[in-house]
């Protein structure tokens, strides 16, 4: 955490002087309209440090930083988006998107398309504090189904869109084996 004067609010981050030293920070919409220059602040401070960037991300609550932090634990979700995500409603409301599977809430954020949308729901709906309801069940569900059906795999690898491939294994019995599962499908 860090706290000091707002010395510079810019269009996605602020400057904040500690002891004479300032730091650029990212910050979330949501807390970017509550800081103002001249004004004391005390900011939560996530550290992304890759290569060739050190970049400092600052939430006015623990709890955005900790929801920050758990988006960054999913597959092919980095800081950019992660900040996008809390971008669209307060940190219930995005607690509460992922918690109901709300699948198109969460693709209405910058960057986030239909399977990173999916995926976040998978991976988090049980870790963010907020019981899950049978929309989040369907979405897991269908990412169960396409990790481990053969059949669904044995049609991609012959060159099937996934999404032709999902629709002529819909209608056929999943009690079948494999093999006939596949036979079928290719007969539609």
């Amino acid at each position: 955490m860090l706290r000091g004067e707002v010395v510079e609010v810019e269009a996605v981050g602020i400057v904040l002087e500690c002891a004479g030293v300032g730091y650029g920070i990212k910050v979330a919409g949501t807390d970017h309209g509550l800081l103002q220059s001249g004004a004391e602040a005390r900011v939560y401070i996530h550290e992304h440090i890759k290569e060739d960037a050190h970049d400092l991300y600052g939430f006015l609550s623990k709890e955005t930083k900790q929801l920050f932090e758990q988006l960054l634990t999913v597959k092919n979700v980095g800081p950019k988006v992660a900040m996008a995500l809390l971008d669209i409603d307060s940190v219930n409301g995005v607690k509460s998107a992922i918690a109901e599977g709300d699948v198109k809430k969460l693709q209405s954020a910058k960057g986030v398309g239909k399977r990173a949308a999916e995926q976040i729901v998978v991976e988090l709906r049980d870790k963010v504090g907020i019981a899950s309801d049978e929309r989040a069940e369907s979405v897991i569900s269908r990412g169960a189904v396409r990790q481990s059906d053969e059949a669904l795999l044995a049609l991609l690898s012959l060159g099937y869109v996934e999404s032709d491939a999902l629709e002529a294994l819909s209608a056929i019995d999943v009690s079948l084996s494999t093999e006939e599962r596949i036979r079928l499908a290719l007969r539609r």
